[in-house]
């Protein structure tokens, strides 16, 4: 029998560790409201929308009460599609095999990309006055986008991330 680590990879790899992430993020859309932020949006805008058709009413313009309550349907509706927009988020994997970056839809609906991180850069376009814009994936001739959807300072931590993470991956080889 032959002595010495069996496990040892000809590369020094070590396989237990090939497939773990080196860095691993799940990103999802900036928020600004909450539930409660929701209820206090609604109740104020509901309460001057009343107070204001109560107005119209009694000066005769009958017409006008409607469309306040036309407006406040929209605005119901409007905040309701954002919340269930809000439910989408993107997850970003580096390995030292690969780079997944999978997009995940408020439907449920997944798309993925994967990359080899020997061949993948990221590009970044910042602007001075607010931030860092747009974070890029790039593999040969493919590009995505990542954290599309995120604010700028978390754009930031994610790119930071990520170039440490696929500088990691290269210097193991």
């Amino acid at each position: 029998m032959a002595s010495g680590n069996l496990t040892a990879h000809p590369d020094g790899l070590d396989p237990d560790t090939v497939e773990r992430p080196v860095f691993a993020a799940t990103i999802r859309p900036h928020q600004s409201l909450g539930r409660t932020g929701f209820r206090a949006v609604m109740g104020g805008c509901c309460l001057v929308s009343l107070v204001a058709s109560i107005w119209c009413w009694r000066m005769g313009f009958w017409p006008v009460a409607g469309f306040f309550g036309l407006d406040m349907l929209a605005l119901y509706v409007a905040l309701k599609v954002s919340f269930r927009r809000g439910r989408s988020f993107e997850e970003v994997m580096i390995s030292q095999i690969e780079v997944l970056l999978a997009r995940v839809s408020y439907r449920g609906e997944r798309r993925e990309w994967r990359f080899n991180p020997l061949w993948t850069k990221l590009a970044t376009v910042e602007d001075e006055e607010f931030g860092l814009q747009r974070v890029t994936l790039i593999s040969r001739r493919e590009q995505v986008v990542v954290a599309r959807d995120a604010c700028p300072d978390e754009r930031a931590r994610v790119a930071r991330g990520i170039i440490a993470a696929l500088a990691q991956v290269k210097k193991g080889y």
